[in-house]
C-alpha cells in the first residue's frame, strides 16, 4: 500500500522538473559540473502533507563474510547517456566491466547500469520514480530535489545506515570524510537524505580569446574589463581582416541562454569584495547570482555590448544540449567566450582547439585570459566547494541499501578511481618519464563519455588518479591532443583569487521545495531579456522580470533563509 501511495504522489508531481545540475542546493551555494540549468520537483503542498519514508531496518553486518554476501545481490545504478557521437555504450564498456567484475569478486554483488539521457534526465527520473523503477543508486546536483522526494516518502534516510556500516565502507569514509558524508545532515532532525560527492578540482570558469586574432591585429592580451571591451570592438571592426568572405558571421563575444553561468566571472567582478556570508547566503539559492545586489550592473554591461554588436545576436534561441554555438566556435567565427575552465580542451580530436587547427590553420587557438577585476583589484571568481558536488541518494524502492553502500565504497577506492580515470596504459594513457599520466585518444569501448569519467566516479569529480601528488603532476596532461602548457595556464587562472563557497547548514528551507523548475526558467528569462533589451528599456525590463521571479517563490526563499540565518547565527554577518 505504501508503494502504491508513493507512486501516485510521485506521478502527481511530474508536472514539475527535477534539478539535475547547476540550479540550486540547500545549505550552501549551488554548484554545477556543466553550464546547464536544470530544475526541481513536486509541489510544496504535496511535500508538506506527506510523511517521510521510514528508514529500513539496518541489516546486520554478519551477512558479510570478508566483505562478501553469501548469496548474490543485485543492484542498479544510474548512468548518464550523453549521446556522444562516436562515444562508448554507457551501459557496456571497459569501465562498466571493470566495476561489474570487481563488485562481483569483492562483494558478490551484480551491478546493472541504467542509462538516463543526460539532457532529459529531469523528465526521465520523474518517470522512473513514479513507476517505481528508479535505479537503486541515483545522482543529482540539487539537494532541494532530494529533499522534495524525501518529503514525499521517496528517499531513504541514510543517517543510521552510514554509521552502522562505517566499518564495512572504509574507502568511502576515507575519501569523503565526515565533511562530505554528513554535509547535508539536518542539524535538528539528524536526517541524511544524500551523500555528497567530492570535488578533486575546484576550478569553474575561465575566459578564452583567439590568440591568433590578437596577433593579427597587433593587440596585447587583455588584463582589464576595459581592455577586453576594446578587444571586442577591434574584432567587430576588423571582421573583414579576420574572416574575409565570412565577415558577416563575426561574433566578437559569444554566450548562451544561460548567461548566469556563461558570464559568471563578469558578474562576480561587480560583486562587493566585502560581501558578508549572510548576504551571499540569503541570495544564494540560485548559483547564477541573479538576486545578488550587484548583478544588475554587470548585466547592464552585457546589454551595452549586445546593443553594440559585440555579442552573438542569437544566443537566446538555442537551449541545453544544442551544438550550434560550439559548431560556430569550432568553425572559427568567435573571438571570445567564457565557459568551464577546460572547455576548449575537452574531447580530444573533437575539441574546440583541435577543430580550429583543422578548420582555420595551425596558428588558430583559444588561450585563457584573466581580465575582470573587482573594485579591490582582484580577479575574483567563484570556485566549486570541495564538497557540494553530486548528491547520491537511494530511492525508497531500493531494497539493497548495504549492497549499494558497498558499491559506493568500491568506486571510492584509490585504485578504482585511478582505473576509471586513466584506463589501461597504451590504450587510454601513457606514463611520462616524470611519472605523470598523459591521457591519449581512445577508441571503441575505451572512450570516456564524460571528462575524467565523472559519470562513473560519482563520489569523485576531477583529476585524482587515487593520489593527490600524482593528480597534481598529471593535471596538465589530462586532455588528449591539448597543449599541456595551455591547460596549466587555464588551471592557474581559474584558481587565481578564487572564492570558495561555505556550507551554511540551517536545515530544511521549505520554500525551496518544488519551485526550482519555475525559478530556473524565470532566472534565465531575467538574464536573456535584460541583455537583449534596448539600452533605454534595460532598467524597466530587469526590474519587471526580477519582480516576477520574486513573486513566484524567490522572495519566500530569501525571507526563509533570512529567518534561518537569524535563528542559528543571530546578528552575526559572518559564519563562525
Amino acid at each position: 500500500m505504501k508503494n502504491k501511495v508513493l507512486s501516485v504522489l510521485l506521478a502527481s508531481a511530474m508536472v514539475f522538473s527535477v534539478a539535475a545540475c547547476g540550479s540550486s542546493q540547500g545549505g550552501s551555494t549551488a554548484t554545477t559540473d556543466t553550464p546547464k540549468a536544470e530544475t526541481q520537483t513536486a509541489t510544496q503542498e504535496t511535500a508538506t502533507t506527506t510523511e517521510t519514508a521510514a528508514e529500513p531496518a539496518a541489516e546486520s553486518t554478519s551477512e558479510l563474510t570478508d566483505g562478501k554476501f553469501a548469496e548474490t545481490r543485485q543492484i542498479t545504478v544510474e548512468i548518464y547517456d550523453r549521446g556522444n557521437d562516436g562515444g562508448s555504450d554507457p551501459e557496456n564498456n571497459m569501465y562498466t566491466e571493470f566495476i561489474k567484475k570487481g563488485m562481483l569478486e569483492e562483494h558478490n554483488v551484480e551491478v546493472t547500469f541504467k542509462k538516463v539521457p543526460r539532457w532529459t534526465e529531469v523528465d526521465d527520473i520523474n518517470n522512473l520514480l513514479a513507476a517505481q523503477e528508479a535505479p537503486d543508486i541515483c545522482v543529482t546536483y540539487s539537494y532541494p530535489t532530494v529533499l522534495t522526494y524525501a518529503q514525499m516518502g521517496g528517499v531513504i534516510d541514510l543517517s543510521e545506515m552510514i554509521e552502522t556500516y562505517k566499518a564495512d565502507t572504509p574507502n568511502l569514509w576515507a575519501w569523503l570524510g565526515d565533511t562530505n558524508m554528513l554535509w547535508d545532515k539536518d542539524p535538528k532532525t539528524g536526517t541524511v537524505w544524500a551523500i555528497e560527492g567530492k570535488r578533486a578540482e575546484q576550478q569553474r570558469i575561465v575566459t578564452f580569446v583567439r590568440k591568433d586574432w590578437l596577433d593579427k591585429l597587433g593587440l596585447q592580451v587583455p588584463t582589464t574589463t576595459q581592455e577586453f571591451e576594446d578587444m571586442l570592438i577591434a574584432f567587430r571592426d576588423n571582421a573583414d581582416t579576420l574572416l574575409g568572405a565570412d565577415a558577416s558571421k563575426m561574433v566578437p563575444f559569444s554566450a548562451s541562454y544561460d548567461i548566469g553561468w556563461r558570464a559568471s566571472n563578469i558578474i562576480t567582478s561587480f560583486m562587493d569584495p566585502a560581501i558578508t556570508d549572510k548576504e551571499y547566503y540569503i541570495n544564494g539559492f540560485d548559483d547564477r547570482m541573479v538576486t545578488q545586489a550587484s548583478t544588475k550592473e554587470a548585466v547592464r554591461l552585457l546589454n551595452k555590448w549586445y546593443n553594440a554588436d559585440l555579442m552573438w545576436k542569437d544566443f537566446v534561441l538555442y537551449g541545453s544540449g544544442d551544438t550550434t554555438e560550439d559548431d560556430m566556435i569550432k568553425a572559427g567565427y568567435v573571438g571570445a567566450f567564457q565557459h568551464n575552465w577546460d572547455y576548449v580542451f575537452r574531447n580530444g580530436e573533437d575539441s574546440i582547439n583541435s577543430n580550429l587547427k583543422r578548420n582555420v590553420g595551425e596558428d588558430a587557438v583559444f588561450i585563457p585570459v584573466d581580465c575582470f577585476q573587482n573594485s579591490a583589484g582582484k580577479y575574483s571568481k567563484w570556485l566549486y566547494s570541495s564538497a557540494g558536488d553530486r548528491k547520491i541518494f537511494f530511492p525508497s524502492t531500493n531494497d539493497e541499501p548495504l549492497a549499494s553502500l558497498l558499491y559506493l565504497d568500491f568506486i571510492s577506492k584509490p585504485e578504482t578511481i585511478k582505473y576509471l580515470q586513466a584506463g589501461d596504459e597504451g590504450v587510454t594513457h601513457e606514463v611520462l618519464d616524470s611519472g605523470a599520466i598523459q591521457i591519449i585518444a581512445a577508441t571503441g569501448d575505451a572512450i570516456q563519455n564524460s571528462g575524467k569519467n565523472i559519470d562513473y566516479t560519482i563520489t569523485c569529480n576531477g583529476t585524482y588518479f587515487g593520489d593527490e601528488a600524482l593528480a597534481a603532476l598529471s593535471l596538465a596532461y589530462g586532455y588528449a591532443e591539448a597543449d599541456p602548457e595551455l591547460v596549466d595556464q587555464a588551471n592557474k587562472i581559474a584558481m587565481a583569487d578564487g572564492l570558495e563557497p561555505k556550507n551554511v547548514n540551517v536545515g530544511e528551507i521549505t520554500a525551496e521545495a518544488g519551485v526550482g523548475d519555475t525559478l530556473s526558467a524565470k532566472r534565465d528569462q531575467i538574464y536573456d531579456n535584460a541583455v537583449v533589451a534596448s539600452e533605454a528599456d534595460f532598467d524597466s525590463v530587469w526590474d519587471s522580470y526580477v519582480a516576477d521571479y520574486l513573486s513566484s517563490g524567490g522572495q519566500a526563499i530569501i525571507d526563509e533563509r533570512t529567518e534561518k540565518w537569524t535563528e542559528y547565527f543571530g546578528d552575526a554577518d559572518m559564519l563562525p
